[in-house]
C-alpha cells in the first residue's frame, strides 16, 4: 500500500472517530469537523522526483 493511500484511508478513520464520539457525547461541533474530514479531497502532493542537475 503506498503512503499516499495509507494517509488517506487513516485520515477517513480519524473523521468517522470523530463523528462518533461527536454523536455519543451530543457535541455538534466535533461531529460535524469528523464529518467535513471524511470528506477530505485527496491530497495533491506529489512525490518528489530527484533533481536533474
Amino acid at each position: 500500500m503506498s503512503a499516499q493511500k495509507t494517509a488517506d484511508t487513516s485520515d477517513k478513520i480519524k473523521g468517522s472517530i470523530k463523528e462518533a464520539i461527536g454523536k455519543l457525547v451530543g457535541d455538534p461541533k466535533f461531529e460535524a469537523e469528523g464529518k467535513s474530514q471524511l470528506k477530505l479531497p485527496k491530497s495533491d502532493v506529489k512525490p518528489k522526483t530527484p533533481s536533474q542537475s
